[in-house]
């Protein structure tokens, strides 16, 4: 995560709740660093799934795998509770995706792939901004599929118009452009459409 030293850092753990450390605390990258554990105090087992930085008004599309998010602030986030605070409610079988940032939700798109090869596109705009919870359905994964973890999303990305999508699965990759994701363009919350033979099995996407 980037951003600036007087700013927060952003722990997300596998729980879904949050943490907050300020950046100027943490240890240099010249050092060995250290472990969050002795700073935060996560449910046992939990694991540190992702993390980020920005202002406190900056705005993310906040996921889990299990094809459910919502848009977030970061102020929302932020707590001084070393124990953290609730932020995404997690189904069964769910697991936390990195948060991405949304720079205009007017005009952006959220993209979901699943590891079935599914991909969705849809505007940003048709998720609602909560300060936490479960968020709306961003693609349809039946619940028991979730639970099982045979299916869930790989990898969200937030783009505009004119961005491309690179699509990595295995050693293969492919760039397309908006032009070509209008295929998978449709409502919120439905199944989305297979990608082509040969990139069905997606390891990760990217906003290039």
């Amino acid at each position: 995560a980037l951003g600036k030293s007087n700013q927060n850092a952003i722990f997300i753990d596998s729980t879904g709740r949050s943490y907050a450390l300020p950046a100027h605390t943490l240890p240099s990258a010249r050092g060995q660093g250290e472990p969050l554990s002795a700073r935060l105090s996560p449910p046992s087992g939990a694991t540190f799934d992702a993390v980020l930085m920005g202002s406190d008004h900056q705005r993310y599309l906040v996921t889990s795998d299990a094809g459910y998010g919502f848009i977030g602030k970061l102020a929302d986030a932020v707590t001084r509770n070393k124990n953290g605070k609730a932020f995404i409610n997690l189904p069964k079988g769910g697991r936390v995706l990195q948060p991405k940032p949304v720079t205009d939700a007017e005009s952006q798109y959220v993209v979901a792939v699943t590891n079935e090869g599914r991909m969705l596109m849809f505007p940003v705009a048709e998720l609602p901004e909560l300060a936490k919870g479960k968020g709306n359905k961003i693609i349809s994964i039946p619940g028991a599929r979730v639970e099982s973890r045979e299916e869930f999303v790989v990898d969200t990305v937030v783009l505009g118009q004119d961005n491309q999508l690179k699509i990595y699965a295995g050693k293969r990759h492919i760039g397309l452009k908006f032009a070509d994701l209008e295929h998978y363009l449709g409502e919120r919350g439905r199944r989305g459409n297979k990608l082509p033979r040969g990139f069905q099995k997606v390891d990760a996407i990217e906003v290039v």
